[in-house]
């Protein structure tokens, strides 16, 4: 595990990209897709299971240098995917994210890694292509991995519903079936829109200038 920029996450995800779309289409995907989790551990827990991991301060830590290799961050959908996670959340429910929620740092950084993944991939971001583990395991993209009616989400038993809720005002509270943009899935692919127009802007502005 070793820190990297958004510039370097940037660079690992384009060198990625041939290998990505080819594993992502000998699973009858279109597209490499980008899963959101949370470790459900505590600020300090790392794990060598996501490509990329979000400290409470923002940092970004990376746990290989391939980003087509194959991690154990999803269940049947780790072919062909980035997953990344927050370091958070020790022993949350649906009432309350405990002692360690997602910080604000955390939040923006992965709206930010978000965008540099999307571009490095050339993907829309949207939830055929960047989604939370809640919504992966409820097939909200619509691929099914497993049986139809063997979705396991926010939306059936809850076994995996990672970001479901941030705790914040944006996204104050568990509703898998809110269509506001609470949810917390909407609010990082928001979220990262938005860093993608403003730095689409700024390349304009600054184009041919020193």
């Amino acid at each position: 595990m070793r820190q990297a920029t958004l510039d370097e996450i940037g660079k690992l995800a384009a060198d990625a990209r041939d290998a990505l779309y080819t594993a992502a289409r000998s699973k009858n995907l279109d597209a490499p897709k980008i899963i959101l989790h949370w470790t459900a551990g505590w600020y300090g827990n790392m794990y060598g299971d996501y490509h990329i991991s979000i400290a409470k301060d923002g940092a970004t830590m990376i746990a290989t240098d391939d980003f087509a290799e194959v991690l154990s961050h999803t269940w049947r959908r780790n072919t062909g995917s980035i997953g990344i996670a927050l370091c958070c959340c020790a022993f949350a429910d649906t009432k309350s994210l405990g002692d360690a929620p997602p910080t604000q740092a955390q939040i923006e950084t992965m709206a930010q890694v978000i965008a540099k993944l999307a571009d490095a991939l050339w993907l829309t971001i949207d939830k055929k292509h960047v989604l939370t583990h809640g919504e992966a395991a409820d097939s909200e993209d619509g691929v099914y991995t497993y049986t139809e009616n063997d979705c396991y989400g926010p939306k059936n038993d809850c076994e995996r519903w990672d970001l479901e809720y941030l705790e914040t005002d944006e996204s104050p509270s568990f509703n898998p079936y809110a269509t506001d943009g609470s949810r917390g899935g909407d609010v990082l692919r928001g979220k990262a829109n938005w860093y993608r127009q403003q730095w689409i802007e700024e390349a304009k502005k600054y184009d041919g200038k020193e």
